[in-house]
């Protein structure tokens, strides 16, 4: 489907699982510059208005966007009454690295150079995913996120990360210092005062979409070559 007025094309799409499917809401600008692949945090899906104000955010700054749902329909109904998948940091890692996988082969994404956008516990999925791929994953950006739950897997992040925390999330604040400490590339923690875990507080989100832009067009947007094969 192509929104003429905005000159951009959206698809929705399926991932292939061993479990079964994933779903996905994949929206990319004329001359897009990169694709930011989001993963929700816990309890949330593809429909995150919180996801989808700073995917369209990064729309008007250039870059395609994929917003997921990381389990699939069986599994979110199980996660609904028993909250057991929403934790679990190894699934979530494993569900993006396939839509990773998905993007470089795709015929529409797979020129663009992939940056992550990971809230709550996708946050940890993201970082996690990051280190796996290397220097594939150019750019990673938490909202709220749990870094420390990807404590292991930290130093072995190549991409610029960016922290971004409420300033009354007091909890995940120290974590996020104590994450930012294993962590040995170009980063930064933004604490966005007054905001919660949510970012709810009026202003709040629109300063976490500029600061996220912000960090993909300096870390993720790459001229891709017109001809390129």
């Amino acid at each position: 489907m192509t929104d003429e007025k905005n000159n951009s094309m959206q698809r929705e799409i399926e991932i292939d699982v061993e479990e079964g499917k994933i779903r996905g809401t994949l929206n990319i600008p004329a001359d897009a510059k990169g694709i930011v692949i989001f993963a929700h945090g816990s309890g949330s899906s593809r429909f995150s208005p919180r996801n989808r104000f700073v995917a369209r955010e990064l729309a008007e700054k250039g870059f395609a966007t994929l917003l997921l749902d990381l389990l699939t329909d069986e599994e979110e109904a199980i996660d609904l009454q028993t909250r057991e998948f929403r934790f679990d940091i190894d699934l979530l890692t494993e569900r993006l690295m396939a839509a990773t996988t998905w993007s470089m082969q795709d015929k529409d994404t797979c020129r663009l150079p992939i940056g992550y956008f990971g809230a709550s516990t996708g946050a940890a999925g993201a970082l996690c995913a990051a280190a796996e791929f290397g220097s594939a994953i150019k750019a990673v950006v938490s909202r709220g996120g749990r870094a420390d739950m990807a404590i292991n897997m930290l130093p072995r992040v190549t991409a610029p990360t960016l922290l971004i925390v409420g300033g009354n999330d007091l909890p995940v604040i120290e974590m996020n210092r104590k994450a930012a400490g294993f962590l040995k590339v170009k980063k930064e923690l933004v604490i966005i005062p007054g905001a919660t875990h949510l970012f709810e507080e009026r202003g709040a989100l629109e300063k976490v979409a500029e600061a996220a832009c912000d960090w993909f067009v300096t870390y993720l947007a790459a001229p891709v070559p017109a001809h390129a094969e």
